[in-house]
């Protein structure tokens, strides 16, 4: 959420920002929306100022046995009494809808993001490694798991509908051990710390990772009134919701293994065969909590912390910086990964690290404060997939199939594999 103190300051800079979003101007109408909040307020502070002086006058008047007066503004206070409540409520619904509108604002892109309308504007930051070669045909990832017996859709489809994957033997085994090494990978070599988080969670921690209210098409929510994570970023991130933490204890630095549940309401039609595009989907999630200084620095560690992971695996891919129109809600700047899927003869995204500068952190209320300054700041968080299991188990299989239909494992997986090398047919 931004910050109405900065839009009052910034009217220009907003819309100029909404403008690179493809988003029409808001300033003015903020502006208006929050004159009228507080000259409400001080409207509401004037007649409690006033009601609680005339009560006083009242006494006074008393007192002094001028019966007249005190009748006069016994008549003034109950006439605030009756007039205070409205005024109060309207405080209420005004606050309440200037506090709608900013939630459903975008956040502010950084200055180096390129601007354009959608992903035909992004730009290859970098790109790793090359394209396999073959003498053989490459296939999509559903042929070869179904001519394995290792993938059944239809299957999946008869027990709960479409977009579900049943993964058997040893595929199940390998996209396990994607999980375990990348999570050995974040924690032992990258510092993060290991979460088991709730994969359930309320209004408020959606609210805070700017899931909702905007996107609540997206997700999917229980009988109880509780919504099922479309990634651990939520319950992650809402880890130091309403929180004032130690400056010099900063950065945090979270991963987790997770489900993730997405509607996938707006993919009607897209990618309807295969596991690209699922309900249900594992994923390693990292999330940082920084100060106000080095968020920037972050983002370009927590990239390089993914990009690790499909180096060690042998992937190519390459490193694009979204533009303004293709850019996640909260995120201040974002950087995808896309893998090469030799089966699709494309790069498909695998990886999504984002900046987010204080926009979520307003909405927790998650704070830091340092020995050498007083008042607290909002934090600065970031999120990235370090990375997406059922996406990196796709990639493998396309690019380590070999020409009999088998996949190699790759070198890095062996160990947790128990010494497998290659993936066969099912008996």
């Amino acid at each position: 959420m931004l910050d109405i103190k900065w839009i009052r300051e910034n009217a220009a800079a907003l819309d100029d920002a909404l403008a690179k979003r493809r988003a029409e101007p808001l300033s003015q109408s903020l502006i208006a929306l929050d004159e009228r909040r507080r000259a409400i307020l001080l409207s509401l502070q004037d007649m409690q100022s006033r009601r609680n002086a005339a009560s006083k006058e009242i006494g006074a008047a008393m007192a002094q046995k001028n019966s007249e007066l005190a009748e006069k503004l016994k008549a003034e206070v109950a006439d605030l009494k009756d007039t205070m409540p409205a005024v109060e409520e309207e405080s209420r619904r005004i606050e309440a809808e200037l506090s709608d509108v900013l939630s459903r604002i975008p956040n502010v892109p950084l200055d180096d993001v390129p601007v354009g309308a959608d992903e035909a504007a992004n730009v290859v930051t970098r790109i790793v490694g090359a394209k396999p070669t073959w003498n053989h045909k490459p296939l999509e990832h559903f042929e070869i798991g179904e001519a394995l017996g290792l993938l059944d859709f239809e299957g999946a489809a008869r027990i709960a509908g479409s977009r579900f994957t049943i993964v058997k033997g040893q595929l199940a085994r390998l996209e396990r051990a994607l999980g375990q090494f990348m999570l050995d990978l974040h924690t032992q070599e990258h510092g993060y710390v290991e979460i088991q988080p709730p994969l359930l969670v309320r209004d408020e921690a959606m609210y805070g990772t700017g899931q909702l209210p905007k996107f609540a098409d997206d997700l999917f929510r229980t009988t109880d009134e509780r919504w099922l994570i479309p990634t651990a970023e939520v319950p992650l991130t809402n880890m130091v919701r309403e929180q004032i933490l130690e400056g010099e204890k900063l950065p945090l630095r979270f991963t987790a293994l997770t489900p993730c549940f997405r509607s996938e309401a707006g993919s009607a039609g897209r990618d309807t065969r295969g596991m690209l595009r699922q309900h249900q989907f594992n994923k390693v999630e990292l999330v940082s909590i920084t100060d106000a200084d080095t968020s920037i620095d972050e983002h370009e560690r927590m990239t390089a912390c993914a990009e690790e992971v499909l180096k060690r695996l042998g992937l190519h891919y390459r490193v694009m910086t979204l533009s303004t129109g293709d850019m996640g809600f909260g995120a201040r700047k974002t950087y995808d990964l896309e893998v090469w899927l030799p089966g699709q003869d494309t790069y498909r995204e695998i990886s999504s690290c984002s900046v987010c500068g204080d926009f979520q952190a307003r909405r927790m209320n998650a704070r830091y404060r340092t020995k050498e300054e007083k008042g607290t700041k909002f934090v600065h968080t970031l999120n990235g997939s370090g990375v997406a299991i059922g996406r990196a188990l796709i990639a493998v299989i396309e690019n380590y199939l070999n020409e009999d239909g088998s996949v190699t494992v790759p070198d890095v997986l062996v160990p947790y594999m128990g010494g497998q090398r290659r993936i066969e047919k099912a008996a």
